[in-house]
């Protein structure tokens, strides 16, 4: 049964650490309690589901009811030889997953090492990094429908993964609560070191010989070098998605920015990582009171200790229209404004 709290405290579940208080507030442990919840009876905008809170900026008290998904759970449904498939609460901590797998030689997602939030938010940003993306592995979303009340299951060629897109942020928005992730893992690994500094950083390391484990403590050292930890200073990653323009408009960029990185992302586009044109707009490093943009990675926005999380969303905002204004390309958030 979801008992309801009311008046809790959300400083210690949001990577910004808003002082915000849930007005409403369940911690949900057993997906079948879901079941019993009457959660279709409520409208879809009554509900906010919550799991780390590492993607997610409070500019107010929440309204909402807060469930505060925290269904845990590691199992192997099956396995070949080349396979095994495992099926995972959504409220795991995504990187104590990551560890879980590279100590069992399962291959796959070494790559996402250290990305912040859950099991459950993972299909639905379609997490990445390092030249992987989460949809790669995804067998099923499990998901609980709160029009219908029932428990639900998803195919991977059905959640419409996209960059940083899925059908969970579209057709069923605000409709499910994830319960559960089933992922396809290699038992031989497949390694992805061309993206980034990968392969620089296992020659700082002195590895002779590939692993999972080597690349994800790569990944790590990598990740630790350039984002603050919300541990720390309070941040919720990377703010901004890379946007991805066409073909003529690069080269047009090109022009005038002979220095413009790209990469090309489709027969006729190309992506642009947001943090060089943040840069180029000379927000990196940027602060004012207790908000600002850090001084090493220019996607990400800091609370100092005391920022309003208003002030933080006007401060995207800034950067979003600056941008726009030199290069003619929109930004858009990839951390969620409530």
């Amino acid at each position: 049964m979801l008992q309801i709290q009311h008046r809790v405290s959300l400083a210690a579940h949001n990577t910004f650490g808003m002082k915000v208080f849930a007005e409403k507030y369940s911690l949900l442990s057993k997906a079948e309690d879901l079941k019993k919840a009457q959660l279709q009876a409520c409208a879809p905008d009554e509900l906010l589901v919550l799991g780390s809170g590492s993607n997610i900026l409070f500019t107010a008290n929440p309204t909402q009811w807060v469930i505060h998904n925290q269904i845990k759970g590691i199992e192997i449904i099956r396995e070949d030889d080349r396979h095994v498939w495992l099926k995972v609460g959504a409220g795991e901590i995504w990187h104590d997953f990551v560890r879980y797998c590279i100590h069992h030689q399962y291959a796959g997602i070494e790559n996402l090492s250290l990305i912040p939030g859950t099991v459950g938010a993972a299909p639905v940003q379609n997490i990445g990094a390092y030249g992987v993306e989460v949809k790669e592995v995804i067998d099923q979303v499990h998901y609980f429908d709160l029009s219908s009340g029932q428990f639900s299951t998803i195919h991977n060629p059905d959640c419409h993964f996209a960059y940083r897109d899925s059908i969970f942020k579209n057709d069923l928005y605000r409709k499910t609560i994830i319960t559960q992730v089933s992922f396809r893992l290699n038992k031989t690994p497949e390694y992805r070191t061309d993206y980034g500094k990968i392969k620089e950083e296992l020659l700082d390391m002195g590895i002779k010989e590939l692993s999972i484990r080597a690349i994800s403590d790569a990944v790590i050292r990598i990740r630790q070098s350039k984002l603050p930890d919300p541990k720390i200073l309070g941040n919720a990653g990377s703010f901004f998605k890379n946007p991805v323009v066409t073909q003529e408009h690069y080269h047009q960029l090109q022009i005038a920015y002979p220095n413009i990185p790209g990469f090309v992302s489709g027969t006729d586009t190309v992506k642009i990582p947001a943090a060089w044109l943040i840069e180029q707009c000379g927000w990196k490093g940027f602060r004012e009171d207790d908000y600002g943009v850090h001084k090493n990675q220019a996607l990400v926005l800091v609370n100092y200790g005391n920022a309003q999380g208003a002030d933080i969303a006007q401060l995207s905002s800034r950067i979003m229209d600056s941008v726009a204004a030199k290069f003619r390309i929109p930004l858009a958030r990839e951390v969620s404004i409530c």
